[in-house]
């Protein structure tokens, strides 16, 4: 007798041979030309379920241009598994021609000569478009938001989030769960989420010194959709005091708690859940390890680590969708409940290409609204640049390449660190440098440059430090972004090494000396997560930087050697 599981497989296979996973019709055109907003959104309809997810828009209401990373590390058992694998070991897995539509949005290679064929992506007002025409095969579609939503612009971080709000309102999310939100503070994501009209879902946040379930958190909600009584779960990001200011959320605690996650799956089946659903801001790999550990999940949405997967992947009997990051994407997921059970499903991951989707009118005015009193600080241009301006990657990118060049200058600094954060749009070469363009990589509620002498030791048990919550080969230890950039200074990495060993080498660049364990250097950075850090904005230090350069050129960066990859 064929098991679930198998079932499921089967499923994930017919779905691929159908077309109707992945990226369908639209995998295997040549041109931007050939693209039609039909053949995006072409979807057979399966089932009686429809999930629509969205995740990790940071803010972005405006088409952008987003890279892909060309490098994504795993370790231990996620060494070279989805989503550890670019480039073009990437398209040969998925079956994906280059040059094609789909090479430009999932794929980072010849970034910059494809971005001129297909244009920007993304934009809220393209995302309703496509929210809304799933909605019109699917009246009572479920559109779930990931979390990192009111975070990352230049409106948002003068607003306190409200833009975001305001805009997702008109999307109208049946519900949504929460990472950077709390970084505009606690009192300040009450206010708002008291405000929802939508459930704000977390079954791991509690209260930090009852340690109990916060009210205005519910861990679940259900929903009657398709005949089918359906438990969406929130998870939010476990690691907030260790990634974020813990003081400024200081009522919160968190963590991945997954003893609770099973006890809510047992309690939504106990009262009669036929399809358990987890919204997830875990991170692909955590995900993974969590649907090892809990029985019941029939359906992970997960956000986070930016992951954008043309396919879903099984673990056990439970299906992971990833569904990249900065409005490039929305998912739809079709699932057949019957008798109690998921016994099958269609995806498709659509890619936002602003230039082939219609905006939807009523939410591009609502935009142009927010913006409108900032616009004049929007637009303003600093600079140009001569170079792909882009962030990801697991040791480098050339927006945090320009950054610590930036702090190394304007800090007059011998060392500089960026935060190895994911999130932020790219430029390519020939672009004007906006006001609005430095926001998009460099706004948050902590974005002091601080300057402050630091020993070599210390500086090394800081990339140690960094690099274990990257390369743990334990995904539940895994709690940071992508490794801490560093300008003026080259060293080694040999990531399989354990916590302490991983780091040698370190050179200070501009005399080529080996970094003195004892001796003291200056430091310049950004983004601490030490209470009253003194220094200008971020942004104020990058925009200074840029209008001196005029023109912006990032050599290549070499300085760091990695080992075991």
């Amino acid at each position: 007798m064929i098991s679930r599981r198998d079932f499921l497989q089967t499923s994930m296979a017919a779905s691929a041979i159908l077309g109707a996973s992945s990226f369908g019709n639209w995998a295997k055109l040549a041109a931007q030309q050939a693209l039609t907003q039909d053949q995006l959104l072409q979807f057979d309809t399966f089932g009686n379920v429809s999930l629509i997810h969205i995740t990790d828009i940071h803010a972005q209401l405006k088409p952008i241009y987003f890279r892909e990373p060309s490098i994504n590390i795993g370790v231990g058992g996620n060494k070279g598994a989805v989503p550890h694998v670019t480039g073009a070991d990437f398209r040969k897995l998925y079956g994906i021609d280059d040059g094609s539509a789909s090479h430009y949005a999932l794929s980072a290679g010849d970034f910059s000569a494809l971005a001129q064929t297909y244009g920007k992506v993304g934009g809220l007002d393209r995302m309703a478009t496509v929210i809304n025409a799933i909605r019109a095969d699917r009246p009572d579609a479920i559109l779930l938001d990931g979390g990192d939503t009111w975070h990352g612009s230049y409106t948002c971080y003068h607003t306190a989030g409200q833009d975001m709000v305001n805009v997702m309102n008109a999307l109208k999310p049946d519900a949504m769960t929460f990472h950077w939100e709390f970084t505009l503070g606690s009192a300040r994501v009450q206010e708002i989420v008291e405000s929802l009209p939508f459930a704000a879902l977390g079954q791991n946040i509690f209260d930090a010194e009852w340690d109990e379930p916060v009210e205005i958190f519910p861990p679940y909600k259900f929903f009657e959709r398709g005949g089918v009584k359906i438990a969406v779960i929130g998870q939010a990001f476990p690691y907030m005091p260790i990634a974020n200011p813990g003081w400024m959320f200081p009522e919160y605690s968190f963590g991945i708690r997954d003893e609770n996650m099973q006890a809510m799956v047992d309690e939504v089946r106990g009262q009669g859940a036929e399809l358990v659903v987890c919204l997830s801001h875990n991170g692909f790999d955590v995900d993974k390890k969590m649907a090892s550990r809990v029985t019941g999940i029939d359906v992970i949405l997960s956000g986070h680590t930016h992951d954008a997967l043309p396919e879903p992947v099984l673990v056990g009997e439970t299906i992971i969708v990833a569904s990249g990051s900065n409005g490039k994407f929305v998912s739809r997921v079709d699932l057949d409940v019957r008798d109690g059970r998921m016994m099958g499903f269609r995806h498709k991951l659509i890619p936002i290409f602003s230039d082939v989707i219609e905006p939807d009118k009523e939410v591009a005015a609502l935009i142009e609204e927010q913006r409108a009193p900032y616009l004049d600080q929007l637009t303003e241009v600093i600079g140009k640049t001569d170079s792909l301006l882009y962030r990801r990657g697991n040791f480098n990118g050339t927006w945090d390449d320009l950054i610590c060049d930036a702090l190394l200058s304007e800090r007059e600094a011998d060392i500089a660190m960026s935060p190895g954060v994911r999130w932020g749009p790219s430029l390519i070469p020939g672009q004007d440098i906006t006001r609005e363009d430095i926001f998009n990589v460099t706004s948050m509620t902590y974005g002091k440059a601080y300057r402050s002498e630091m020993t070599g030791e210390f500086i090394k048990v800081i990339l140690e430090d960094v690099a274990d919550n990257i390369f743990n080969p334990d995904p539940y230890y895994q709690q940071g972004g992508d490794m801490v950039r560093i300008g003026g200074m080259g060293y080694r990495i040999d990531i399989n090494q354990p916590q302490g060993s991983r780091i040698s080498d370190m050179t200070l660049l501009k005399t080529g000396e080996a970094i003195d364990p004892a001796k003291s250097y200056v430091v310049a950075g950004w983004a601490s997560v030490n209470e009253n850090t003194e220094g200008p904005e971020i942004w104020d230090v990058v925009e200074n930087h840029i209008r001196k350069l005029g023109t912006v050129s990032v050599a290549p960066n070499n300085s760091v050697q990695v080992i075991g990859a």
